[in-house]
C-alpha cells in the first residue's frame, strides 16, 4: 500500500488489476452485506448511500454485494445509489444461495437457478449487465462442469463480464479453471475467501492455488468480526464483549485477543488505527490481494480509506506473522520436513536447486 501515515483527509483509493483481465479495481472493495434491514439489523437507505457516495469520493470503483443479502433488498438499495455512476462503477454480485427455502431449484450452482438468479439481480439492481459475478459458494450437488458452462453462456450474451468464485475448495476452483482454459470458457478472474491476521489456514490450498491462476483474492472479514479493530481489545466490558463475540463467530479466543492485542501495539507505533493496521497487513500480501470492508458509517468507511496510506515494516509485518501463523497439515507439513525433500531431491542436488521447489 501507498506510504504514509494513517488517514489523511480526502485519502484517495489506487487501482489494482482484477486477476488476469485488464479489468482495473479500487485497491478496497466495499461490502454491501450490512445495508439494508430485512434481516433485522443493517443501515437504513440513507445512511447506505451516504456510504457509497464517500466511497466514491474516495476514489472507489468496486461494490460487492449478493442476492442473498438482505433477502434482495441490498441490491435495491445500490441499484438506486447506481443511477448516473453505472458506467464509472465495477459492480460485483453473487449467485447460489438460496432465495427461497420452499424451492429445491431456488438455490445451488446450477443452470435454472443461475439464469433466474441473475435475471432477478439485473432487475433489482437496475442495470443490464454485471461487472462481475461470484458463485457465493460450492455446491457439491452440481457438477462443476455445469457450472462453468451456463456462465459463460452468460457471459456469451453480454449478461456478465468476469467471473470469480467464492468459499469453494481448491481442488474445484483448480478444476474449474483447467476445464474452462481448454473449453475456450470463460475462467474465473477472482477468488473470494475469509482471510486476515485470525484466519491463514487458507495459505495452505486455496492461495498457492490463487497463486498459480493468477486470481485475486477479495479478503471478507479482514477485521476478523471486529476482533482486529481493537473493538475487545482497547476497554470496554471484556467478558460481555467477548461473549457477543462468542455468539457471533467464536472469534474472541485468547489466541485471538493476543493477535489482537499485537495489531493494537503496532497501530500505536504507527499512530492509526488497529482496523487500519489489520487491512494494511492484507493489502500487503501482494498487489493480488484486496480487502473488502463492510461499513454502516461514514466514519467506519473513512478509517478503512486510511489503510490504503499504511506502510507497515518488515519487523511489524514480522511480528504480525509469527504470532498469527498458521501450522500446515497434511500432506504440506510432510512435504516441507527436511528429510522429505532430502528423498524427492537427493541430498546434494537441494541445495543446488533454484526456484520454488527449492524451500
Amino acid at each position: 500500500m501507498h506510504a504514509a501515515r494513517g488517514f489523511r483527509e480526502r485519502a484517495m483509493l489506487g487501482y489494482r488489476l482484477l486477476g488476469r483481465s485488464g479489468l482495473r479495481v479500487s485497491e478496497l472493495c466495499l461490502g454491501t452485506m450490512s445495508f439494508g434491514d430485512e434481516w433485522g439489523f443493517g443501515a437504513d437507505e440513507a445512511t447506505s448511500h451516504a456510504v457509497l457516495s464517500a466511497y466514491e469520493a474516495a476514489g472507489g470503483n468496486f461494490i460487492d454485494t449478493a442476492n442473498k443479502y438482505h433477502n434482495g433488498q441490498t441490491e435495491q438499495i445500490c441499484g438506486r445509489w447506481l443511477v448516473g455512476r453505472r458506467d464509472k462503477t465495477v459492480l460485483a454480485t453473487k449467485y447460489s444461495l438460496t432465495m427461497d427455502h420452499d424451492d429445491p431449484n431456488a438455490g445451488g450452482g446450477h443452470k435454472k437457478n443461475l439464469v433466474r438468479s441473475v435475471e432477478a439481480s439485473l432487475s433489482r439492481l437496475g442495470t443490464d449487465y454485471i461487472d462481475l459475478l461470484w458463485v457465493h459458494a460450492w455446491d457439491h450437488h452440481t457438477p462443476y462442469q455445469e457450472t462453468m458452462r451456463a456462465l459463460d453462456d452468460l457471459v456469451r450474451a453480454g449478461k456478465v463480464l468476469y467471473l470469480g468464485v467464492s468459499d469453494t475448495p481448491a481442488w474445484v476452483a483448480s478444476a474449474a479453471n483447467v476445464l474452462a482454459e481448454l473449453k475456450g470458457w470463460t475462467p474465473f478472474v477472482g477468488l473470494q475467501i475469509e482471510y486476515s491476521l485470525l484466519e491463514r489456514t487458507v495459505e495452505h490450498e486455496l492461495l498457492p492455488m490463487a497463486e498459480e491462476f493468477e486470481l485475486s483474492v477479495l479478503a471478507w472479514a479482514p477485521l476478523g468480526g471486529g476482533v482486529l479493530s481493537g473493538k475487545y481489545t482497547r476497554g470496554g466490558e471484556i467478558d460481555s464483549l467477548r461473549k457477543k463475540g462468542n455468539e457471533a463467530g467464536g472469534r474472541t479466543s485468547d489466541h485471538n485477543l493476543a493477535i489482537a492485542r499485537a495489531v493494537d501495539s503496532v497501530a500505536d507505533e504507527l499512530g492509526v488505527s488497529s482496523a487500519q493496521v489489520a487491512l494494511a497487513w492484507v493489502a500487503a500480501r501482494g498487489l493480488r490481494f484486496i480487502p473488502i470492508v463492510g461499513m454502516r458509517k461514514v466514519e467506519q468507511l473513512e478509517d478503512a480509506v486510511g489503510a490504503a496510506q499504511v506502510t507497515l515494516s518488515e519487523a511489524q509485518l514480522a511480528r504480525l506473522n509469527e504470532i498469527s501463523s498458521s501450522a500446515p497439515g497434511f500432506p504440506q507439513r510432510f512435504l516441507e520436513r527436511d528429510s522429505t525433500q532430502n528423498i524427492i531431491h537427493g541430498e546434494q542436488v537441494r541445495p543446488r536447486l533454484r526456484g520454488r521447489a527449492a524451500r
